[in-house]
């Protein structure tokens, strides 16, 4: 008798990028935030922001997420969205007809005030100040570049805000696009469990976040500092803004030096922290 196999009986699942119950097309809520992604790789997402905090807020219609999928306003029998740059050079640009065409769609299904962004090198850096002022506004329509880039036309006549999440490049902004919207979703009311903690992590008071311990008490031979098991909350408060400072001089200077001006301090200073 032959042994039965062994993929009786079992279940076959499969993997999906896009799950039905948070990408399918929904009404827009009403005063809810939103944000588009106009780009090649809707199956992209919702990608990460379908999980944890972000993925439940989704869920419960605290903020939308809607996709406008590049490819669909193409040219052509293949739906070209490029060609090649004026001037010569390598690579393909993306066609200014063809993106003007998804924007003016994607715009009709958002607030008139959401920002038009476009991923790049070149823009502003995107920092915590940013995705604050975003969070407080209705939403957000997001490009995602490929190839080349974009046509700066498209740029000038839509007065797209170019916004860098550093100095490197990137493959797509579709990765850049989900962690801008990773840090600005959890600043919206209700989407993270303990907004107190919001206001305690690194940059919202222009610091870098002191050290977090836990259990057990001694690992490896290193313990928890005393003053955190002392139960002496201002000395605990005392201990974790000092630490803070600390890191954010070693580690930050161009932070440090900021913090010092907002805060009338000489940054050289020779404090004992």
């Amino acid at each position: 008798m032959s042994n039965p196999s062994r993929s009786l009986g079992r279940k076959s699942i499969s993997v999906s990028l896009k799950p039905r119950d948070l990408m399918a097309e929904r009404a827009d809520l009403h005063n809810v935030w939103k944000a588009q992604v106009i780009t090649l790789m809707p199956e992209a997402f919702p990608g990460i922001l379908g999980e944890s905090l972000t993925g439940r807020a989704l869920k419960d219609g605290l903020w939308q997420l809607e996709t406008v999928p590049l490819r669909d306003f193409g040219e052509g029998k293949h739906r070209n969205v490029d060609d090649t740059p004026a001037g010569g050079g390598a690579g393909m640009v993306l066609r200014p007809d063809i993106m003007g065409a998804a924007i003016e769609d994607a715009r009709q299904r958002i607030a008139p005030g959401a920002p038009l962004i476009y991923l790049s090198p070149r823009g502003r850096r995107f920092d915590q100040s940013m995705a604050r002022m975003l969070s407080e506004g209705p939403g957000m329509t997001l490009i995602c570049g490929r190839f080349e880039g974009l046509d700066q036309r498209v740029m000038d006549h839509y007065n797209v805000v170019e916004v860098s999440l550093g100095d490197f490049v990137l493959t797509g902004g579709e990765l850049a696009a989900q962690a801008l919207i990773d840090a600005t979703v959890r600043l919206i009311p209700r989407v993270l469990g303990n907004q107190a903690s919001i206001e305690e992590e690194s940059f919202s008071h222009g610091l870098l976040e002191h050290p977090q311990y836990t259990k057990p008490a001694v690992w490896n031979g290193r313990a928890i500092p005393d003053v955190l098991l002392s139960g002496h909350h201002a000395n605990i408060a005392k201990w974790q803004r000092a630490m803070a400072e600390r890191l954010t001089k070693e580690r930050r200077p161009d932070l440090w030096r900021a913090y010092c001006a907002d805060h009338n301090r000489d940054p050289d200073e020779d404090q004992e922290l």
